[in-house]
């Protein structure tokens, strides 16, 4: 019976996913052309390079949602808009080739990863590589309010990472701590898709403001799915090792909350670090114990309250088709298997 009720969620979410992308095919048409041409380059290694990037795919949800916001706060998705959600696609790539790096992934979106396939040292200067033509792009925009939102962006995501590589292997990381990393490694970027998208709508203000908060609550919600997901789901369907957060020493909410919850996890996890490996204690018992302690609906229930406060942002929109996409992205989230 579970495993029906898990098959008839990721068929609606599959649906939904479907109709809102359908509802911009268009423009993430040009998205990916425009993502192939600003990868590209005269330089034969750096071209090979980004069309390996490139095409290892992705949801595109940074750059939809910044087309989606944008259409929903009365704009026209006109070239620029095209263009600056290229950009943000950019960014969130390069963020996953160093994190990559970091965290000496082998597999990213069910392929080797790019650190994993060419070695450290070309998936360094290919993610650098990245930010600076994504930059340059937006730079050709000469829009200083565009310009200040990425550079700030920029900065809080390298803080994120750098933050939490001070935690990692840590046990004491606290939930304060926890999300300090997690809107800066995540939910900054959604702020940012969605507030330029307004911006470039030429929208007011208020709307500017409440489509900048819309973003920041949407990816606190995404980070809290995949943070479960990590624990829950599986490598196929993740596109990414299952568990791997913890391997590498992240103690993620979950593990937090079953930690204050049941003490004598802290020296399990600390065990699964040491190994690398869930031998001694599986992802499954894990699970279990998440289950028995009440925390995977805790979790559900902590995602969704961001996802209303989300919700209550979208008030300052027209009742628009792009407004019931952004809307429906809202349940996407947190019923994705993915």
């Amino acid at each position: 019976m579970q495993r029906f009720i898990a098959a008839k969620r990721e068929l609606i979410t599959r649906s939904t996913a479907k109709q809102v992308f359908g509802l911009i095919a268009d423009e993430m048409r040009h998205v990916e052309a425009e993502f192939e041409r600003q990868a590209s380059s005269n330089i034969q290694v750096i071209n090979y390079l980004g069309d390996y990037v490139r095409a290892s795919g992705g949801k595109r949800l940074r750059p939809a949602l910044l087309i989606l916001t944008n259409r929903a706060a009365g704009g026209n998705a006109a070239e620029n808009v095209i263009r600056l959600a290229t950009v943000m696609e950019m960014l969130h790539t390069a963020t996953l080739v160093h994190d990559d790096i970091i965290d000496n992934a082998d597999v990213r979106r069910n392929r080797p990863s790019i650190n994993a396939r060419f070695g450290n040292q070309s998936a360094v200067l290919m993610g650098d590589w990245l930010y600076m033509s994504a930059f340059e792009t937006a730079l050709g925009e000469r829009s200083l309010e565009i310009l200040d939102i990425l550079t700030s962006l920029t900065r809080k995501m390298t803080e994120g990472e750098i933050i939490q590589m001070t935690m990692i292997a840590r046990l004491d990381i606290s939930v304060e701590d926890y999300f300090n990393i997690l809107r800066r490694k995540t939910a900054y970027l959604f702020s940012a898709c969605c507030e330029i998208g307004a911006i470039q709508a030429e929208a007011d203000e208020s709307t500017k403001y409440a489509m900048r908060n819309f973003g920041l609550d949407l990816g606190i919600a995404f980070q809290l799915a995949d943070d479960l997901l990590d624990l829950t789901g599986d490598a196929e369907s993740l596109g990414k090792d299952a568990g791997a957060d913890l391997l590498e020493g992240k103690l993620t909410l979950p593990l937090i909350k079953l930690v204050e919850a049941e003490p004598e996890m802290r020296g399990v996890f600390e065990r699964i670090m040491l190994d690398g490996n869930y031998d001694s204690f599986s992802r499954d018992k894990i699970r279990l114990s998440l289950e028995t302690a009440g925390i995977i609906d805790d979790m559900k229930a902590e995602a969704q309250t961001f996802l209303r406060r989300a919700k209550k942002s979208l008030d300052v929109l027209p009742e628009t088709q792009y407004r019931s996409a952004l809307e429906a992205i809202l349940n996407f989230i947190i019923e994705r298997n993915a």
